[in-house]
C-alpha cells in the first residue's frame, strides 16, 4: 500500500461538516471516499487533519489515503479533480512515507476568520464572512490576544461538554483591519470543538465593548462555557494551512 498526502480545498457552505455521518452522505469525507472509490476501484478510507463544522470553507485542510499502487501524482490529482464536485477540489496531492496520519502526525493549525463591518453584507463576499455591521475597537481586541498566548485549558471555549482533553496551546493571534473588513488568524497546536468560533465571538465582544479584555483570565480560570463569548457563525471561518 502506497500512502498519499491531499491538501484540499473546499466550500463548506451546503455540506454538513467534514467528517462522514451515519445520517447523511452530504459530508466532505464522504464525498472524498466516494470519488476516490470511484476512480481507483474499491472503497478506501480518508482521514482528515481534523473536522470542520458544517458551514466551515477550508484553503488547505490536509487528508492521507493508502492506495495499492504507485500513482503520478499530478494524474491522480487531475482525475481525482473531474470526479469531484465543483466546491471541492484537490490542490496538491504527495506520496508520502507509510506511516503518515493527516490528524496524527500534525503539528499545529492556521485558521482565519472574516469579519464585514460595513452596514450592509457585501454582495460577493457575503457567503465567507460575518456580517457584523458594528464599530470595533481593534487596539482593545489586539490587547486581549496577550491572555489567550500560551497553553491553557480552554473548556470555557468549546462546546464540546465531554472533553476529556481541554489543554491547547495558542502561538499566535493576528488582526488585520483593512477598510471595513477584519481578518482574525489563529495559530495554534490544535483547537477544540467551535473554540475558534467562540474566541471570535469573544474579541467581537471585547472590540465593541460589551466585555473587559483583562476578565479574560477569570474566564479561562473558571472553566465554564457559559463566560465566554458568543459562537460567531461558521461562514466565515476557513482552515487556511495544516503544519507537519
Amino acid at each position: 500500500m502506497r500512502t498519499y498526502k491531499l491538501t484540499i480545498a473546499y466550500d463548506g457552505s451546503r455540506y454538513q461538516g467534514w467528517q462522514r455521518q451515519a445520517t447523511t452522505d452530504n459530508t466532505i469525507q464522504f464525498v472524498l471516499e466516494w470519488s476516490i472509490g470511484k476512480l481507483v476501484g474499491y472503497r478506501v478510507h480518508v482521514d482528515g487533519s481534523g473536522r470542520t463544522d458544517a458551514g466551515v470553507h477550508a484553503r488547505g485542510q490536509v487528508a492521507s489515503v493508502k492506495l495499492s499502487k504507485l500513482y503520478d501524482t499530478k494524474e491522480l490529482k487531475d482525475s481525482l479533480n473531474r470526479y469531484l464536485p465543483e466546491d471541492i477540489r484537490i490542490v496538491k496531492v504527495e506520496l508520502v512515507k507509510n506511516g503518515f496520519h493527516a490528524r496524527k502526525s500534525a503539528k499545529g493549525k492556521k485558521y482565519e476568520y472574516y469579519i464585514d463591518c460595513r452596514e450592509k453584507p457585501d454582495v460577493f463576499s457575503r457567503r465567507y464572512c460575518y456580517h457584523y455591521p458594528e464599530k470595533l475597537d481593534i487596539e482593545a481586541m489586539r490587547d486581549a490576544v496577550q491572555y489567550l498566548i500560551g497553553p491553557k485549558n480552554f473548556t470555557s471555549f468549546t462546546d464540546d461538554k465531554e472533553c476529556k482533553d481541554p489543554i491547547r496551546r495558542i502561538i499566535n493571534i493576528k488582526i488585520v483591519s483593512t477598510g471595513e473588513k477584519v481578518r482574525i488568524t489563529y495559530y495554534g497546536t490544535g483547537f477544540l470543538y467551535h473554540m475558534v468560533r467562540i474566541l471570535t465571538g469573544t474579541l467581537l465582544e471585547i472590540g465593541t465593548g460589551k466585555r473587559d479584555a483583562s476578565m479574560l483570565p477569570v474566564v479561562i480560570a473558571a472553566e465554564d462555557r457559559c463566560l465566554a463569548g458568543f459562537l460567531a457563525p461558521a461562514r466565515g471561518l476557513f482552515l487556511r494551512k495544516v503544519y507537519y
